[in-house]
């Protein structure tokens, strides 16, 4: 039987995290729940899940390679319906520095959806449509 009872939190390294905490109340409509400059970091919500995001200490961090280092593969957020994904590709499509890696798609036969995108700081995020 497990012993934990869910995740709290995940916290993420960011290169600004100015820029990411911005798109994430911005462009996908999370609250900002808690800053700190001094450590620095912030804290947002979509209501359901919670991140911590951490300014990177470094001016040259290693850019993410999912194939090559240990951690994080991507974050994966669920969207309500297919139109809500159908929207926020659009929108993704059009913000500054956000990088498509592919636009919405069948998972398997369907009729779940996804999409995978890079954040302005470097995040790779999938949205997910569980179908019908």
């Amino acid at each position: 039987m497990a012993q934990t009872i869910g995740m709290n939190h995940l916290g993420l390294t960011v290169r600004d995290l100015t820029q990411t905490t911005a798109f994430f109340r911005d462009v996908l409509g999370w609250d900002v729940t808690a800053t700190d400059p001094d450590y620095p970091r912030s804290t947002v919500t979509d209501g359901h899940v919670r991140l911590t995001l951490w300014q990177v200490q470094t001016d040259d961090p290693a850019p993410f390679d999912r194939k090559t280092a240990l951690g994080l593969h991507h974050l994966a957020l669920e969207v309500a319906d297919e139109a809500t994904l159908t929207s926020l590709a659009r929108t993704l499509a059009d913000t500054a520095g956000v990088e498509i890696e592919f636009a919405p798609e069948p998972m398997g036969q369907g009729p779940r959806q996804h999409m995978m995108f890079a954040e302005p700081g470097g995040l790779r995020i999938e949205l997910l449509w569980a179908g019908a």
